[in-house]
């Protein structure tokens, strides 16, 4: 992993994923992190345990935030695949299931925290860095549990 210390206005792109494989399922959080000349700032991921794709996918955004702004960014491009999520995030979608809701919450007292935050669904092909993380956090914690069972 590495890391960004970026000065007061600073901008960067943040892309997220989420995933679990069955719904709920083993899952994963990732996030990638780009600063301004295109160069990886961060690449971050999470084993989470049991959770649902929706709440993975929020839990990523979390870790996104909240490394933006621990390095000091002020603008914040984020781009996700979860149309859901970025819907929600909009404002065209009300947060209804209870998992999410302290989840939305906290997303969106972090996004306060920032000058500019611009929420962007994009493709799964346009996310595949993001993707690659998570299921790297899925194989590794399968792999380990094959260890711990032999």
């Amino acid at each position: 992993m590495s890391s960004a210390s970026s000065g007061q206005g600073s901008h960067c792109v943040i892309y997220t994923d989420g995933g679990a494989r069955g719904n709920p399922g083993p899952a994963a959080a990732g996030v990638v992190i780009l600063a301004d000349d295109g160069r990886v700032a961060a690449e971050l991921s999470e084993y989470l345990g049991v959770a649902t794709n929706n709440v993975a996918e929020y839990r990523a955004l979390l870790l996104g935030l909240q490394r933006a702004l621990d390095d000091g960014y002020r603008q914040l491009d984020i781009c996700m695949d979860s149309e859901l999520v970025v819907r929600q995030l909009n404002g065209a979608y009300k947060v209804k299931d209870a998992k999410i809701i302290p989840l939305y919450a906290r997303a969106r007292k972090l996004m306060r925290e920032f000058d500019e935050v611009q929420v962007t669904h994009v493709r799964r092909d346009q996310n595949h860095h993001a993707d690659a993380l998570v299921n790297a956090a899925l194989d590794a914690q399968a792999a380990q549990r094959r260890l711990d069972e032999s």
